[in-house]
């Protein structure tokens, strides 16, 4: 499989800089943009693509906690997580928070696309304003949480940078139960983070 990380020349790690791999990935991909070789040949125009292409889903890839904590599990343990099966117990109060909010939400949607009086469109309005005040407090709950783990991420750093690099050695020196976990806390928080924005958007209409 490709590694996103040599690929973006980053040393692989639970925790990256994103503005800083940003910054590197807009100076590789302007170097490698189709848009420069567009008068070459077509073979040397399809590789350049291919190369543009891979260090856009590496960049994909990084950027995201979830995704990244995914591919650094694939490379390292050479399978992939397995499938996601209860809520972390670290999360319970805000699976419970998510879970009632988005229903009554859903309800109130409901009820006001049956709403046909202008009036009643009035009221509807200001409800759904309150109903986005609370997606969005519960959301600045999650990124809360998210901020927390990202610390706890970078904190893993050090065992990467300390890490052997033969594959036996390397595998059992690395905490990598502990980084499973929290790919699994990542993946739930993205999880409901797209719920609650989907919720707000259906609300502004």
């Amino acid at each position: 499989m490709t590694d996103c990380f040599a690929l973006l020349d980053e040393p692989r790690r639970p925790w990256l800089d994103v503005p800083a791999l940003k910054a590197k990935f807009l100076v590789r991909s302007g170097e490698v943009h189709p848009d420069r070789v567009h008068n070459a040949p077509e073979a040397e125009r399809a590789a350049a693509q291919e190369r543009y292409t891979a260090l856009n889903a590496a960049f994909n890839t990084l950027r995201e906690p979830k995704d990244r904590l995914q591919h650094l599990l694939e490379l390292e343990s050479g399978a992939k997580p397995g499938n996601i099966q209860s809520t972390p117990a670290e999360l319970t109060d805000l699976f419970f928070a998510v879970g009632q909010l988005c229903r009554d939400v859903d309800f109130f949607l409901l009820e006001k696309g049956r709403a046909n009086s202008p009036l009643l469109k009035v009221k509807m309005f200001q409800r759904a304003m309150e109903w986005t005040n609370q997606l969005n407090a519960l959301q600045t709950r999650l990124n809360a949480k998210r901020t927390e783990l990202e610390v706890q991420l970078a904190a893993m750093n050090e065992a990467w940078a300390a890490a052997p690099t033969e594959p036996e050695a390397r595998r059992a020196g690395l905490p990598l139960a502990r980084l499973e976990q929290l790919y699994r806390t990542f993946s739930f928080l993205t999880r409901w983070t797209g719920q609650l924005q989907e919720r707000v958007v259906q609300l502004a209409f």
